[in-house]
């Protein structure tokens, strides 16, 4: 039977199991929504931007652990993913995007709404392609799916001609395909593990240092299996928190920058780092040559170009997170451990994580969200609310944490709570942003609106570009170049001390939210937290918007001024 390429990518869709499809049309994709216009077995969502779109699609894959599926126009359609390519690129989301292309015949001839996507795309992601032949596009689509999932996951972009999209040709999807030169590691090698394993057994100071592979592979009910099985502490990266339960008396907290004293101390002096699922970027490592200077470390990834990139390891074994884990399961055994666990325990109580200062703080916003929320997902922005989160949440099997981490991209908050709800209706969604971040999507409002979703959006409201300014106000003689957000031309340019005769912020976030027909709430008083998530918890059907008013020149404490090493912390700022 002959069908036209827009019917058979209809049809590759659901034959992939795609029932969610994130969309935005124009000319050059219009025969694409044409051939979608009487399928009910696909839910095509209609963002307000496609940077929102594509960070929608990022928060169903992560929540879900499906491939998240876009579809966009050509041009500034296009172009418009290009953030969120890289965003999910960098964290392992598998995605695959269909963007819209000029007739092969123009392209190169800078046709209306003419872009090499391809070009553009080919370094922040995993594959990218232009379909060139009708009877290729099968192959082609089958074998996107296949590279987005498998392996390290990640993105794929198909750019595709209005004329294949037009052209009629076979209706076959195949089942199977192989694909030349794409042999994703699948087997654990034996004889590493077997050396890892030694070397841990023997182990006095031994920690485990977890990134976001064991989440993304969804193995953390056997990493939980193995901490408790060896005794061995753990230690995550801000993409591995929850890997296990946040409340476990094994877990240590997070590493790095504004990691906890205990891991940093601790990360500083084991004798064994066993680390599995991170790439050891600068965020976490601090002065590389100070870092974990006294372990043996051994090194599970998935990807071999991340093993001994940044640090320079003494064993490792490319592998998945869960297989690798499910190896380790085989032959592993409890460790006499006692004397380090009770140091790691006097850190922790010596120096916690604690915001000190009265009043209405993030971290009594943040556990409240732990006590009102027990099945939910919690989507951050970027910035101190990120790490605010990261420090403060309680994570465990039925709560999960969505953030941009190896990217930072602010603004990814927000549409990423809208795939989240999308893909788990069931579950409470919760946003936790900045002032400065909500705004960049804040017309995905619109979308959340539209779509009927109850999604709980809290703005940790200081007026500034938070992070930054806390890095003016530290390192830079508290020069606050353009982080202020009540800036007026009549300000002058060389403020640096916020008081009450500030203009007021611009928006109005309340009156906004109200526009767009979401319920919205004001919180000044430490008091008013619980009440305000109570009420959101049982809002149906349109968001909500709380509104906190923190403290402007509120800090992220403890951090690792730069260039420094882990085991050179500022513990508290000088109002703390």
């Amino acid at each position: 039977m002959l069908i036209t390429g827009a019917e058979l990518f209809v049809k590759a869709l659901k034959a992939e199991q795609v029932n969610t499809l994130f969309a935005y049309p124009g000319g050059q994709s219009i025969d694409l929504f044409n051939a979608l216009y009487d399928e009910n077995d696909i839910d095509v969502i209609l963002p307000r931007h496609e940077q929102g779109l594509i960070h929608a699609a990022d928060g169903y894959a992560r929540s879900t652990g499906k491939v998240g599926v876009c579809l966009v126009t050509s041009g500034p359609g296009a172009t418009n993913l290009v953030t969120g390519i890289a965003t999910a690129n960098y964290d392992s989301v598998p995605l695959v995007c269909f963007t819209g292309q000029v007739p092969t015949r123009l392209i190169g001839n800078d046709a209306f709404q003419e872009v090499d996507i391809v070009g553009i795309t080919r370094s922040i992601c995993k594959y990218a392609i232009t379909v060139r032949k009708r009877d290729n596009l099968a192959a082609i689509i089958k074998k996107a799916f296949i590279i987005a999932r498998t392996g390290k996951p990640g993105v794929v972009v198909i750019d595709l001609p209005k004329d294949i999209q037009r052209e009629y040709g076979n209706d076959d999807y195949p089942e199977k395909i192989e694909i030349r030169g794409y042999k994703p590691k699948l087997s654990v090698h034996a004889g590493q593990i077997k050396k890892a394993l030694e070397i841990l057994n023997n182990a006095k100071k031994p920690v485990f240092l977890i990134g976001g592979g064991v989440n993304i592979s969804h193995s953390q009910s056997e990493m939980l299996i193995l901490a408790e099985t060896t005794g061995v502490p753990v230690i995550t990266t801000i993409m591995g928190k929850g890997a296990i339960p946040t409340t476990h008396n094994l877990y240590i907290g997070n590493i790095g920058i504004h990691g906890s004293y205990a891991s940093n101390t601790a990360i500083s002096n084991c004798d064994v780092l066993f680390s599995i699922g991170t790439r050891f970027n600068d965020r976490i490592t601090g002065k590389i040559g100070h870092f974990a200077t006294n372990a043996t470390i051994i090194h599970v990834d998935i990807d071999p170009a991340s093993i001994s990139r940044n640090i320079a390891v003494d064993i490792p074994i490319v592998a998945d997170a869960k297989k690798a884990i499910s190896a380790l399961l085989e032959k592993a055994q409890p460790l006499d451990i006692e004397d380090w666990l009770k140091q790691i325990s006097i850190w922790k109580s010596q120096y916690p994580i604690a915001m000190k200062r009265t009043g209405l703080t993030p971290e009594k916003i943040i556990r409240e969200i732990n006590k009102n929320f027990d099945n939910a997902i919690i989507a951050t922005d970027v910035g101190q609310n990120q790490l605010w989160a990261t420090q403060f949440l309680e994570l465990n099997a039925k709560k999960q944490m969505l953030t941009s981490g190896g990217l930072g991209t602010m603004g990814y908050g927000f549409p990423a709570a809208i795939g989240a709800k999308i893909g788990n209706p069931s579950k409470d969604v919760i946003v936790i942003s900045g002032d400065g971040g909500m705004q960049m999507n804040i017309q995905e409002m619109a979308t959340a609106i539209c779509y009927e979703l109850p999604i709980t959006i809290c703005i940790l409201n200081n007026g500034y570009l938070g992070n930054v300014r806390q890095w003016q106000e530290m390192f830079f003689d508290r020069k606050y170049s353009s982080t202020c957000m009540r800036y007026r031309k009549s300000c002058s340019s060389s403020c640096n001390s916020p008081t009450e005769y500030c203009p007021e912020y611009t928006p109005d976030f309340i009156k906004l939210a109200e526009s767009y027909g979401a319920k919205s709430i004001r919180i000044t008083n430490e008091q008013d937290i619980a009440a305000a998530l109570k009420t959101a918890k049982n809002t149906l059907k349109v968001p909500t918007v709380i509104e906190f008013i923190i403290e402007r020149e509120e800090n992220v404490m403890p951090i690792v001024p730069p260039g420094n090493s882990l085991d050179d912390m500022i513990l508290e700022s000088e109002d703390n």
